[in-house]
């Protein structure tokens, strides 16, 4: 594989891996808190509430798939960078979308 295609996997990698850990902190908080929250597998998708159960899974899949691109590739100068910014944008992206989730089901808090 030439280096370049390597080099962008990796980068790639690195940052579907930031991504899946900060998804995993919403969902596994909201679960072992008793929470009802969002998933893949609500009604509608992302949008209707998930049992506390479902949540404590979707994150432990995130965790998991996370976990797995990091041990997965090789440390490198400058390896960290993909991960971070991978988690900060997702860090955004869901709170930009849980946001609106709220006000699409009704129960946004007025203050």
């Amino acid at each position: 594989m030439p280096q370049l295609i390597r080099s962008t996997v990796r980068t790639a990698a690195r940052f579907a891996a930031g991504a899946l850990l900060v998804n995993a902190i919403p969902h596994t908080v909201k679960g072992v808190t008793g929470q009802r929250f969002p998933t893949p597998f609500a009604n509608p998708p992302g949008v209707g509430p998930s049992s506390p159960t479902e949540n404590v899974a979707w994150g432990a899949v995130n965790l998991a798939a996370g976990s797995a691109l990091l041990a997965a590739g090789s440390r490198t100068k400058g390896s960290k960078v993909p991960q971070v910014v991978g988690g900060a944008l997702m860090a955004v992206f869901l709170s930009r979308y849980f946001d609106d989730v709220e006000a699409r089901l009704g129960s946004r808090d007025p203050g």
